[in-house]
């Protein structure tokens, strides 16, 4: 069966929406990463969303988190109702990834807690559910069909996204809504400091002068069907995916890149195509030591002398975690759709300790796209690779 992808909804600070996304990634547009300082006085580049530019949300706690959800959700919003229409609201499924637990509402309240010794009286523990990023979509649009949020790091989104199409497969429901939604808190921030993944300067993936991440907020949503329901876009499916988990370590991924390559590899067989048909991969490419090191083992051993055109967009977009699988399939996406790939935004410095991979030069991207593949790979393992397909 096949699984056919609407246009995304797509909220980013390099773009509040999918066209002016695909722009700065074309020019190389970083203007959406600025530094900022956390409450506890520390400082790092981000690129975090500018609060101004969203709109009060119409869900039952209006916090950042779903007034991006919604800025993302509200461009697809046609076409879910169509879905709704075509098939029913209890035949729909919403399967979101995401991290972050009403952090905006748990920090504000238990700050006052520990001020007068009592929550505000409009606080909730619900703010703080994993499933709310998921039943807000639910309530919204009315869908009676399975509502999931998934939370497994940063392949979070992609993991959603191949539960949707599972549950299409599987005669559980004819449609999804599916996607991702995550935001750079300042408890995120911290916390990665902590781990000192953080870049000190705007993340450099894959160089030899890499010295980590820059995070970021960001959206993205699907509508996936067992039939075309976007009339504007060309028709794309999900060719295939694949996952595996090696569980090498709760935060650093198994240098050797076994786990990535299986993921990759369950990837291309689940889409029954061989390495040298897919035209672009769009890489996890956070600019950590460890994560770049393995990722390049990994594809340098999946695609071997097939040098397959490559980039990560996490420089542009920053990495926004459980969000980032489906804004990067975002990517993909408009590189099929538009002829066009994404390129490599470094300093331009090899890495003489790990394969040598083919990037996409800011001058040289316009190429014939048809098939992509989209990379996340996660803390404790949790791996995830998408395929898409622009059908003839």
């Amino acid at each position: 069966m096949k699984i056919y992808l609407s246009r995304p909804g797509v909220f980013s600070a390099a773009g509040k929406n999918a066209e002016e996304l695909w722009k700065s990634l074309l020019n190389g547009d970083q203007s959406g990463i600025k530094r900022y300082e956390t409450f506890s006085g520390s400082t790092f580049f981000a690129a975090r969303i500018d609060e101004n530019a969203l709109q009060p949300s119409t869900g039952r706690f209006d916090m950042k988190i779903i007034r991006i959800e919604e800025a993302a959700l509200d461009q697809i919003g046609s076409i879910i109702e169509k879905a709704k229409s075509k098939y029913g609201e209890k035949r729909i499924a919403v399967c979101v990834g995401s991290c972050d637990n009403g952090t905006e509402f748990s920090l504000a309240g238990h700050r006052k807690y520990f001020e007068n010794g009592a929550f505000p009286e409009d606080y909730s523990i619900e703010m703080q559910g994993a499933d709310y990023v998921s039943t807000f979509i639910a309530e919204k649009y009315s869908l009676k069909g399975p509502a999931c949020t998934f939370s497994t790091a940063c392949s979070s989104s992609a993991g959603a996204i191949i539960k949707a199409a599972e549950l299409i497969r599987s005669g559980l429901c004819d449609a999804a809504v599916a996607g991702g939604i995550d935001i750079a808190s300042d408890t995120t921030l911290d916390g990665f400091a902590s781990l000192e993944a953080i870049s000190d300067r705007i993340t450099n993936p894959f160089s030899k002068n890499r010295s980590g991440i820059t995070l970021g907020d960001g959206a993205a949503f699907f509508v996936l069907s067992k039939e075309p329901l976007d009339d504007e876009s060309p028709a794309v499916t999900l060719l295939g995916y694949g996952e595996s988990c090696d569980a090498h370590h709760m935060t650093s991924p198994d240098p050797s890149g076994v786990g990535a390559k299986k993921a990759m590899e369950k990837a291309l067989s689940s889409a029954n195509i061989k390495p040298e048909e897919v035209d672009y991969v769009n890489l996890h490419g956070t600019g950590t030591k460890f994560n770049d090191s393995m990722e390049a083992k990994a594809v340098d051993a999946v695609f071997g002398a097939y040098k397959v055109k490559c980039s990560t967009t996490k420089p542009i977009t920053g990495h926004t975690l459980g969000a980032a699988g489906a804004l990067e399939l975002a990517i993909c996406f408009a590189a099929v759709t538009n002829n066009a790939l994404p390129p490599q935004i470094w300093d331009g410095v090899f890495d003489d300790e790990m394969p040598k991979l083919n990037f996409v030069n800011k001058n040289d991207n316009l190429y014939q796209t048809k098939i992509c593949l989209s990379n996340s790979f996660a803390f404790g393992g949790a791996n995830a690779c998408l395929v898409i397909k622009k059908e003839e």
